[in-house]
């Protein structure tokens, strides 16, 4: 027999008187549980009230920032003679620009032809159309002399076209080379016309042949180019480069070395290498002249410096013997002033004397750039600080309120009774709408931008628009002062009760991190009150289990008695 088993043997429901009294001896415990509901709800609220005035310290912070309140914006009368931006700073006003040169590159222009000749003879039998040195590679297909198709290939000899043209036209058309002009000739009694709709090679326009209604067309300048994927060696120039006989090469842009191996650098490794240094040129070959040039990056009246080092690469590519077309200054004036000149087509405070604004020219003309104060901004920041003020103001409100319903029953805010919840409330107040001292000016505090507090609550409202706006057009100095001023300025002190509150260091972290000890304490003195109620529940039932075995023995003696009675 079980005799842990509540009312076995006595027939009474102990187990439940046990449970009932353990249920009692719990009430200490949760009384401790709804004192610690409530210091949970208060941390929380703290926490979120603390939250909300970081926001607003972010928001005070950008008041207290001057450059705030000299933001500039530059509106431009036509935006397609300039661009401008203004600083903080700038000076306000508008000025009348006048571009009369815009600023460009110096360009070293290189000696034209620089390839060799296609042949150094006037037979050109054995000159493949593959091998030949045409700027543009010849390609194969068919194209049209007075009507007739001729067809090649890039095996054929320069030679064999003429012949196939000859041949294709009955002999009335004949074609030469001449190796002194390296130019093609196409000869016939009559006018030759070149070309059709349904040409697939493009032979006639890689030698430069033209119709001009005549019976004679010869090429329109030298055929023979450089070859710029072939190394230097091999490139076809007309004066062969050297590097110094060792790989070797060295010339120098703007005092800036350029190294090349004639052996294994092709004309395109070395515009590349150019073009990725620090020499502030940007190299580029011209295949229809047959030419490199090399343009500044940088703008205006600027030379180039060239100098061959070890080799003769720019001898050679005739950029050394070349012409400089030199670049030009911007040229403009302010408010019909003297010229002034920059050499790029950016005016800076260096070149204009108006500190902050930047100009940039876009075409000759004339505009006029007004720089007026950003207000808009200011007002976005004041309203966003009203913003965020009225936001924690509300919450505190809420969380200190108590409210009756119809039956009388009073609901508590929980931080109802809070003296430290309701002097932030009253703090922030006073420090937001209290004048600043030590200010003279029109502007002491917020009431002199036409924001108001009603008297009821702690919240402030801009009632009067009008007044801001006129505030920003006109004492914008005062303003600024009002806000920042390093002494008494609104923002800094609210900054600075702001830091000690909701900081991290600030009287509300604090607040929080004591009320969290509260919490662990009662749960620690909720857990020793468990333990002892455990206890005195364990000690009813063994005594109760021993009056069970009381019972059941006093019951079998009675069994036994009744039966031998």
């Amino acid at each position: 027999m079980d005799l842990g088993v509540s009312g076995l043997a006595s027939g009474f429901d102990w187990r439940s008187l046990v449970d009932q009294l353990a249920q009692v001896e719990r009430a200490p415990q949760q009384t401790l549980l709804a004192d610690q509901s409530k210091i949970e709800q208060q941390s929380t609220d703290y926490g979120a009230i603390r939250t909300q005035l970081q926001v607003l310290q972010n928001k005070v912070t950008v008041l207290n920032d001057p450059t705030l309140f000299g933001r500039r914006l530059s509106t431009v009368g036509d935006s397609t003679v300039m661009s401008a931006t203004a600083t903080s700073g700038a000076p306000l006003g508008s000025y009348n620009f006048n571009i009369g040169q815009l600023a460009t590159s110096a360009v070293q222009v290189g000696a034209a032809n620089l390839g060799a000749k296609l042949s150094p003879s006037n037979d050109v039998s054995s000159l493949v159309l593959s091998d030949a040195a045409f700027s543009t590679s010849v390609t194969a297909g068919t194209f049209a002399v007075n009507g007739k198709q001729v067809t090649i290939a890039t095996t054929d000899s320069l030679q064999d076209v003429f012949d196939k043209i000859s041949t294709a036209t009955g002999g009335t058309v004949t074609g030469s080379y001449d190796s002194l002009t390296d130019k093609v000739t196409l000869s016939s009694a009559g006018e030759i016309i070149l070309g059709s709709a349904t040409d697939t090679s493009n032979f006639l326009s890689a030698a430069g042949l033209q119709n001009n209604g005549s019976g004679t067309i010869t090429s329109g300048s030298s055929l023979g180019s450089v070859k710029k994927s072939l190394n230097l060696a091999a490139g076809n120039f007309s004066t062969a480069i050297t590097d110094g006989g060792a790989g070797a090469g060295e010339f120098k842009i703007n005092g800036v070395s350029i190294s090349f191996d004639a052996g294994t650098d092709s004309l395109q490794n070395v515009i590349d290498r150019i073009n990725g240094s620090t020499a502030g040129v940007t190299a580029s070959y011209d295949p229809v002249n047959d030419r490199l040039t090399l343009t500044n990056k940088a703008t205006g009246d600027l030379g180039i410096g060239l100098e061959d080092v070890t080799g003769n690469f720019l001898t050679a590519t005739g950029l050394s013997g070349g012409s400089l077309t030199r670049g030009k200054n911007l040229e403009y004036s302010v408010n019909n002033g003297g010229t002034l000149t920059s050499t790029s087509n950016t005016i800076t405070e260096a070149s204009s004397g108006i500190s902050g604004l930047s100009i940039t020219a876009l075409k000759m003309g004339t505009s006029t750039v007004d720089v007026s104060s950003d207000t808009a901004s200011i007002k976005t920041a004041i309203n966003d600080f009203l913003d965020a003020y009225n936001t924690a103001q509300s919450m505190i409100d809420t969380d200190t309120a108590s409210s009756t319903d119809s039956k009388g029953v009073v609901t508590a805010g929980s931080l109802a009774g809070q003296s430290d919840a309701n002097e932030i409330a009253s703090k922030l107040r006073g420090l937001s709408f209290t004048a600043v001292s030590g200010l003279s000016g029109a502007i002491t505090g917020l009431a002199s931008l036409g924001i108001q507090t009603n008297g009821n609550d702690n919240k402030l409202t801009l009632s009067d628009s009008q007044a801001l706006d006129d505030a920003l057009a006109n004492n914008l100095d005062q303003v600024t002062q009002m806000f920042t001023d390093s002494s008494n300025g609104l923002a800094g002190r609210l900054n600075s009760y702001l830091d000690n509150t909701a900081g991290d260091d600030g009287s509300l972290a604090t607040r929080i991190t004591n009320l969290g000890k509260q919490s662990v304490s009662i749960d620690d003195q909720v857990a020793a009150m468990e333990r002892q109620v455990q206890a005195d529940r364990q000690r009813m039932i063994d005594s109760f289990t021993h009056m069970e075995t009381a019972q059941a023995q006093i019951n079998q003696q009675l069994q036994y008695l009744s039966k031998i009675g």
